[in-house]
């Protein structure tokens, strides 16, 4: 009797333990509400595309099925996987089947890009577990995924299905399926957790067990045509319950031969039809804010209880098993009050979690967005800082033009001037992603704007081959900026491995990963004679991103200290910017010209300065320090008063 009532103890001690420290789980200390998560200004984000990541299970590769409600409309006979290693612009076998026909817009089917929309890689979330050392190694601290909810295209911003990840990025798509298919779509409480959602899941567990933050990215503003919701649209026209979630122009009349149906889709595409909001903005001419709200509170609701399902998956009211934010599509194109009750939900769940906005161009190519509407602490915590690439593309890359360092710092300043400091820190510094040309290509072309006419299709003066010694030099200069410069450094996966690629769809290459062999690059979508390319792995450039990450993450100074310009000298094109705090500086200082320079720099502290990247000549007294610095170099000094 005694061992049973001393069993019984020890299993109430245990149960009160695991309760106790649930509670002390839920008591971490939260983010003010019109804050930006602490965590934010130290990431450094990786950005993935399941598609072309890695494919880790070959037997959930799509198949013809999968590919149904995509661009471009039809499956052309004999469609297959393409070969991981296979040269990029080497037409597959099946794209002669496809050539001549119309598309879902009615356009003719002749380029390349239209006919790479049709491949598939089989990449997969078992690829991403299976290199998870690999992005550990690098040193990453957040993880960014392209969407990954169910979908027919590579891309998955054409959802058919919001509330599963892609059954093709699981290991039982045939199950996931069937699974999604006896669902009530509007109604969470029939919602199941497929193979692919649970491997999802896990993956954020190994995350997480790494102290990698993940966010996960959705398009609110549009679906697929074979969105569940569209599709009973199609069926049921004027009658279908759903039919105000859509911007429906006019519904079929069935007493009439012709099909009168019409609607309007993301800026006209016809296969991303648009939910509906309380009033509608053209963006045609310009993109700008606008307040309102989405129009049908049923898909409003939708949206919320889907983005519930992914920062606590298990709903027991501790998010430590979800996502730790989102990053929101085409943000500036859907209306204000929307992503205000949209913050309130999410920060209901997790208070610590990230919102990051996609605001771009306010008129392309020439104009992009001031973020400042929506960084105000009720809507995003930070925006992809499109504008400060831009600006660093002209001065480290002299793309499309050169720019004095005089310049470059009024762009800098002037980007910051009506920004809160907190955002200002949040803020994602990207060079490249899934929409931009890769970074070495984007400087190897620096005859031309930033993501204008950045493709082969529509520039014959394009470049596409491997970029030149010139430019890997350029691109270090802008990396070491990068990672010493107020705001969350970013990678798109493979610019650290020496990948090259142009816009849109050539951006988005299957990782080069080393035990793989490649075809070398030898064809040209526009029929030019072309060197071959050999397409490896590029280790010496992987560790310039290493040191880099590592130079930040043990530099705390560079993710929250201030900043200070210390030397914008326009006749030596030299620059040169403090980061600091109370007992800590490191100096960055570039050489932006051809030239050896020797530049003095003041220093904040009476101690010993050490070089942190490169290897220079430099001279130190009591308040000053002087580097001599070759041509296009760059060299990072520390210094802490102890």
């Amino acid at each position: 009797m005694k061992n049973k009532l001393l069993l019984l103890v020890l299993i109430t001690l245990a149960f009160s333990c695991k309760t106790e420290q649930k509670e002390l789980n839920k008591k971490v200390i939260t983010t003010e509400f019109s804050n930006p998560p602490e965590w934010a200004k130290e990431a450094i984000w990786y950005q993935i595309f399941a598609e072309r990541f890695r494919n880790g299970d070959p037997s959930n590769d799509p198949v013809p099925e999968n590919l149904k409600g995509a661009y471009p409309g039809f499956i052309p006979e004999g469609w297959e996987i393409t070969p991981w290693t296979q040269d990029w612009y080497k037409p597959d076998s099946y794209f002669k089947n496809a050539i001549g026909k119309k598309d879902l817009a009615g356009n003719t089917i002749t380029s390349f890009g239209q006919l790479s929309l049709l491949r598939r890689y089989g990449g997969d979330l078992q690829g991403v577990m299976d290199k998870i050392d690999y992005l550990d190694s690098l040193g990453i601290t957040a993880v960014y995924f392209n969407p990954l909810n169910q979908s027919p295209s590579n891309h998955k911003y054409d959802a058919s299905v919001w509330r599963h990840i892609d059954a093709n990025f699981g290991p039982t798509p045939v199950e996931d399926l069937k699974i999604m298919s006896q669902e009530k779509p509007s109604d969470p409480s029939t919602w199941k957790m497929t193979g692919a959602d649970k491997m999802f899941v896990d993956l954020i567990d190994l995350f997480h067990q790494r102290g990698i933050k993940v966010i996960l990215d959705y398009s609110w503003n549009h679906t697929g045509t074979a969105f569940w919701a569209w599709q009973d649209i199609l069926k049921n026209q004027s009658k279908s319950k759903f039919k105000d979630w859509y911007w429906v122009n006019q519904f079929d009349d069935p007493n009439t031969p012709e099909n009168e149906f019409d609607y309007r889709g993301w800026f006209g595409v016809k296969s991303m039809p648009e939910i509906k909001e309380t009033e509608y903005h053209s963006h045609a001419k310009a993109v700008e804010y606008f307040d309102g709200n989405i129009y049908e509170e049923e898909a409003k609701n939708h949206i919320f209880n889907v983005a519930k399902k992914w920062l606590d998956p298990n709903g027991d009211g501790d998010p430590s098993d979800g996502i730790d934010g989102y990053r929101l599509d085409v943000a500036a194109e859907m209306p204000l009050g929307f992503w205000r009750d949209f913050r309130k939900e999410v920060r209901a769940v997790n208070p610590n979690a990230y919102l990051l906005g996609e605001i771009w161009w306010e008129q392309y190519p020439d104009k992009l967005l001031d973020p400042k509407p929506v960084l105000e602490g009720d809507i995003f915590d930070a925006v992809m800082n499109y504008r400060w690439y831009r600006a660093a593309r002209y001065f480290f890359g002299k793309a499309p033009e050169e720019i004095l360092p005089s310049q470059f710092v009024d762009s800098l300043n002037s980007f910051n001037a009506n920004l809160r400091t907190q955002n200002m820190y949040a803020m994602m510094n990207l060079a490249a992603s899934h929409d931009s040309p890769r970074l070495s290509t984007s400087l190897f072309n620096n005859a031309f704007k930033y993501k204008h006419f950045a493709e082969p299709s529509v520039n014959e003066d394009y470049k596409i081959h491997k970029p030149d010694a010139n430019t890997r030099t350029r691109q270090k200069l802008l990396l070491a900026h990068q990672y010493t410069y107020i705001g969350a450094p970013h990678i798109w996966a493979g610019d650290e491995m020496g990948m090259w690629g142009a816009d849109m769809g050539d951006t988005r290459k299957p990782l080069i990963w080393k035990d793989y062999d490649f075809e070398s690059e030898t064809a040209d979508p526009r029929g030019y004679n072309r060197t071959p390319d050999k397409v490896e792995f590029d280790d010496a450039l992987f560790e310039y991103y290493r040191t880099l990450i590592q130079i930040r993450k043990t530099n705390k100074v560079l993710a929250n200290g201030d900043i200070e310009f210390i030397v914008v000298d326009d006749e030596t094109n030299t620059l040169a910017y403090s980061r600091f705090d109370e007992s800590n500086e490191v100096i960055t200082v570039f050489n932006n010209s051809n030239t050896q320079k020797t530049i003095q720099l003041p220093l904040k502290f009476n101690t010993k300065y050490s070089q942190l990247l490169g290897n220079h000549s430099i001279t130190q007294n009591r308040n000053s320090l002087t580097v001599n610095l070759p041509g296009s170099n760059v060299s990072i000094l520390v210094g802490t008063d102890r």
